[in-house]
């Protein structure tokens, strides 16, 4: 993240994203955890913000089941000790739904809503620096453009380009490597680099929740981006990926 002197070592992406053995059976998940060096105001800062992204993620609905046992065990833990203060930060706006059965006598508590977009793209852009020093010994000098492919869109333009989004990311890793010792809590991948430079990660935690960072470095020359000014325009746009289309406006 910066050019301090490195005290410590920082994991990537958090520990306390992967559950304890106690909560799933007695398998150790925090083992061969990527670290990366840290100084001591990234390391002492980012505690808070390891709190906010776990609960933010475990209980999301569409997790694998050790991300909700996960969410049943530590992640309901810190949610009482802050006495439902957590969820507050987590979600700025939100909606409780009281009960849903999901079989004979068996119910979930939903709560739906807002998140807090701006830290969740400050926490993966952080995780995706670390990630880009882990992988290739080298800090990333540049801007990280962050994208939660998990949230539910609506309709409208929000809606396409989220499908878009997913399905060129899709094509392009394609036949790319997944790194990650417990790829059922985490595991990421990374595009080739095209004719500009740019290039994408994408994290996958518990076994369906996509994020994507567009790199762009600092030496990077991309051409003016023409689609996406027509699109904020508000003129009718179409892109043509494969045989889809997504239509925008």
């Amino acid at each position: 993240m910066c050019d301090s002197l490195a005290i410590s070592r920082e994991h990537v992406p958090p520990r306390s994203l992967f559950p304890e053995s106690r909560e799933v059976g007695g398998k150790d998940y925090r083992v061969n955890l990527i670290t990366v060096p840290s100084c001591e105001l990234h390391n002492s800062a980012k505690s808070h913000d390891d709190e906010f992204l776990m609960v933010s993620l475990a209980g999301i609905i569409g997790n694998n089941s050790i991300g909700y046992r996960h969410k049943l065990g530590k992640v309901d833990r810190a949610i009482r000790r802050s006495s439902n203060r957590l969820l507050d930060k987590v979600l700025l706006q939100k909606k409780e739904i009281q009960r849903i059965e999901f079989s004979e006598n068996k119910y979930i508590d939903v709560i739906w809503g807002t998140p807090d977009i701006e830290r969740l793209n400050k926490c993966f852009e952080q995780v995706v620096r670390g990630l880009h020093f882990h992988h290739f010994n080298l800090p990333f000098h540049g801007n990280v453009h962050v994208h939660l492919g998990f949230l539910k869109h609506d309709q409208g333009n929000s809606l396409t380009w989220n499908q878009f989004i997913t399905r060129k990311t899709e094509m392009e890793l394609r036949a790319k490597p997944s790194h990650g010792y417990n790829p059922d809590i985490f595991f990421y991948q990374i595009t080739d680099r095209d004719q500009y430079g740019l290039f994408m990660f994408r994290l996958c935690f518990y076994g369906g929740l996509n994020i994507y960072a567009a790199m762009w470095p600092s030496n990077a020359s991309p051409p003016a981006n023409l689609t996406m000014e027509l699109i904020n325009r508000g003129i009718q746009t179409i892109i043509t990926l494969g045989d889809e289309k997504y239509k925008f406006n």
